[in-house]
């Protein structure tokens, strides 16, 4: 199953001392080498809204002051269940420090996908 591990909030200012980043290099190597990890990366605070309305497309510059959270980083990650996904997501954050996200399961064509 695939998890989409989505980070909403940090807080620090971005900066890590030396034993927390190599602490999550770390990590994020160990998740590599397992198979685990498919995809990893920071977000442009500064993204574009595309919306599509009566057949028109409007797209509009951020970054949206009305959002009330906003995706700053984000992980792909393949696991066999979803407490296995909420145990990396426990280790990611006791390495990143405060901070809050949330975690999707992904779907592919074919999957069923829960109702209600």
């Amino acid at each position: 199953m695939r998890y989409l591990m989505m980070t909403t909030e940090t807080g620090d200012t971005g900066e890590w001392n030396p034993e927390q980043a190599a602490a999550m290099g770390a990590f994020i190597e160990e998740l590599t080498r397992s198979g685990a990890l498919l995809a990893t990366g920071g977000l442009d605070p500064h993204p574009k809204r595309i919306a599509s309305k009566d057949g028109k497309v409007t797209v509009t510059d951020g970054p949206f002051a009305e959002a009330k959270e906003q995706v700053v980083g984000f992980a792909l990650i393949d696991v066999r269940t979803e407490e296995e996904a909420v145990e990396l997501s426990r280790r990611f954050w006791a390495v990143a420090g405060d901070g809050a996200g949330v975690i999707h399961r992904v779907f592919s064509p074919g999957d069923d996908m829960p109702t209600g």
